[in-house]
């Protein structure tokens, strides 16, 4: 138990350098894509610590209330997975800090701040869904939502829920904010001029959101891992083929508007999931339905 509670604290240290390894990975290749160098891997850590070094503007006396929020529920998150805690409570506890960040931009009385809250609004109502199918998918295979006894699994659950592992790629595009979901808070320059839900965080509040989201992608990774839990090897291919695969997507696809991703993500999402989890009750069930 003590074991379990320091890999929790350490994974809460360690996840932002993590996650900003990966953002600069991410950030060479897709130069690599595209002729160009492109910046440093460590790139993103440097960004956030200018931020950290600027004054915030502040447009609303809540605003930083609601960016603690957004942190702490990131890293609390992260905090429940690496001590393997239960998939539910954890996926509640990112969805607290997933609303305060929409809040934070919807109170602020700016046309470019309150779109994009909407959009982050939409977002969120896009991925939740596939998240929970993912989850009872799990639960279905293994008869529990600890994640200690989805890890203690002989066999990887990739080769039962193969489709639904399609299912949460599709929610990783949207919360790694990449095309083309990223209709709420784009990161490429060429998409907009101001950065949505973003757009009236400055200094150390969008330093602090910037590494609250750096949590979110060790968390959703951290949920890929559940598929491949029998070796770390076979883990570590995983995740570095989806992370790969998600930048090519990234450099690929155009952004489209909120409706085509609403009406794509859903038809495509909540179709494989029924395949895969009645394909799944049909085996469990020996054949009988």
């Amino acid at each position: 138990m003590n074991q379990t509670f320091l890999i929790a604290i350490a994974a809460v240290i360690l996840a932002p350098l993590a996650g900003g390894i990966l953002s600069g990975i991410d950030r060479r290749l897709t130069a690599r894509f595209q002729s160009r160098t492109g910046p440093p891997v460590m790139q993103p850590i440097y960004d956030i610590l200018k931020l950290w070094a600027k004054e915030p503007m502040i447009a609303h006396k809540l605003q930083p209330l609601c960016v603690y929020i957004y942190l702490a529920s990131a890293a609390v998150s992260v905090g429940l997975f690496f001590g393997q805690s239960d998939l539910l409570l954890i996926f509640f506890v990112q969805a607290v800090g997933a609303v305060f960040l929409v809040i934070g931009a919807m109170i602020v009385p700016s046309p470019y701040s309150q779109i994009g809250a909407n959009r982050e609004l939409l977002q969120i109502l896009t991925y939740e869904p596939l998240i929970i199918l993912v989850l009872s998918g799990i639960h279905m295979q293994t008869g529990s939502f600890e994640i200690s006894k989805i890890y203690a699994m002989d066999k990887p659950l990739l080769l039962s829920l193969p489709l639904l592992f399609i299912v949460l790629g599709y929610a990783l595009t949207i919360k790694l904010r990449k095309s083309p979901f990223d209709i709420s808070a784009s990161h490429h320059a060429h998409q907009e001029l101001v950065r949505g839900v973003y757009t009236e965080y400055s200094g150390r509040m969008l330093a602090l959101i910037e590494i609250a989201h750096l949590y979110e992608v060790v968390l959703i990774l951290g949920l890929c891992s559940l598929f491949w839990s029998t070796g770390v090897i076979g883990m570590a291919v995983l995740l570095s083929i989806t992370y790969f695969i998600e930048i090519i997507v990234d450099n690929v696809y155009a952004r489209m508007n909120f409706r085509w991703m609403i009406k794509s993500v859903w038809s495509i999402g909540i179709i494989l999931s029924v395949v895969n989890l009645v394909w799944l009750y049909i085996q469990n069930s020996g054949g009988k339905i």
